[in-house]
């Protein structure tokens, strides 16, 4: 299959992109615009379990695609290509879309990622639609696919490093900026927080009120590489969304048990017996507080769905 024509037109970064036209109508329910216009929430689902498998194929394909609604799609990388099996998220706006992350290797990711787009185009009566290749931080299983989408029209990717990460989104103060990033009558809105890797963002999708996390808050081993940057980060992750609603905060991996306090070893390939993908404001609450006992020296805690897990630099 050709996915040349996945875009008309190779984005032009501005920091608001302001002036940036579209070629299809406005969705009927998105969210709140850069205008102050209030539209109504999209709900989505999310599956009882995202199963990966074990270390045979199986005919099991390269990725889990699941459409959390018609313009939100998450990827989850099969076990059998790599133990860590991130996930990925593809976001569709008005006049653009956005992949946060290209997965951990040995896949092909843009063919998958690409055929959603196609999809998604004829679904809409589109030609054609910009993407964006974006990460929620710079660690190798969260850019290994980025080579598959460079070169290609109407693609832009962003580099993996900090100062790329704040070029493209216009973030002057880092980390101390929050950023708005529209993808055409959907907003996003971008937070910086270094702690686990000093690229991470988190993303909160006003149409939805889902908030992407990233490796910093998930079902699992929460590796803290700056304690401080951390403990900041997670702090402004509760100020955030003090005032905002959010249907789920959804990270990048899976690797905690379904039992309470129970994750799976270190490159383990097979989780039957999985947590669920999606956490809550109550457990990044606990987190925090978990943190603010601390005083700044972090060590390591094993919470109910999770566990804080410094990393000797």
């Amino acid at each position: 299959m050709n996915y040349s024509t996945v875009a008309v037109r190779v984005l032009f970064l501005a920091s608001t992109f302001a002036g940036v036209s579209g070629c299809a109508h406005a969705p009927q329910n998105a969210t709140p615009t850069t205008s102050g216009r209030k539209l109504t929430v999209q709900s989505g689902t999310l599956p009882a379990s995202w199963y990966a498998g074990g270390k045979e194929k199986n005919d099991r394909p390269e990725f889990q695609i699941h459409a959390y609604n018609d313009d939100l799609y998450i990827l989850r990388q099969a076990a059998y290509s790599n133990y860590e099996k991130p996930f990925l998220y593809l976001i569709f706006g008005r006049d653009r879309a956005i992949l946060f992350d290209t997965g951990a290797g040995n896949v092909n990711v843009a063919d998958a990622v690409l055929k959603v787009v196609q999809q998604w185009c004829a679904k809409h009566g589109r030609a054609s639609i910009p993407l964006v290749v974006a990460h929620t931080h710079g660690h190798g299983d969260h850019v290994a696919g980025d080579a598959q989408f460079a070169n290609r029209e109407g693609v832009t990717v962003v580099g993996k490093d900090t100062a790329s990460v704040r070029k493209f989104f216009g973030i002057a103060h880092w980390p101390d900026d929050a950023v708005t990033f529209d993808l055409g009558d959907r907003v996003l809105d971008i937070l910086p927080i270094p702690g686990h890797q000093a690229a991470s963002i988190a993303i909160y999708d006003r149409r939805t009120t889902l908030m992407l996390t990233g490796d910093t808050f998930y079902p699992g081993r929460l590796y803290v590489r700056d304690g401080v940057a951390f403990t900041n980060s997670i702090q402004r992750l509760v100020d955030f969304t003090k005032d905002k609603p959010v249907a789920h905060f959804l990270g990048t991996h899976i690797e905690n048990r379904a039992t309470p306090f129970e994750d799976y070893e270190v490159g383990t390939v097979d989780q039957p017996n999985e947590h669920v993908l999606e956490l809550t404001r109550a457990q990044l609450v606990e987190l925090d507080d978990a943190l603010k006992q601390m005083n700044g020296k972090v060590v390591k805690k094993v919470l109910r769905d999770l566990t804080v897990w410094p990393v000797t630099p």
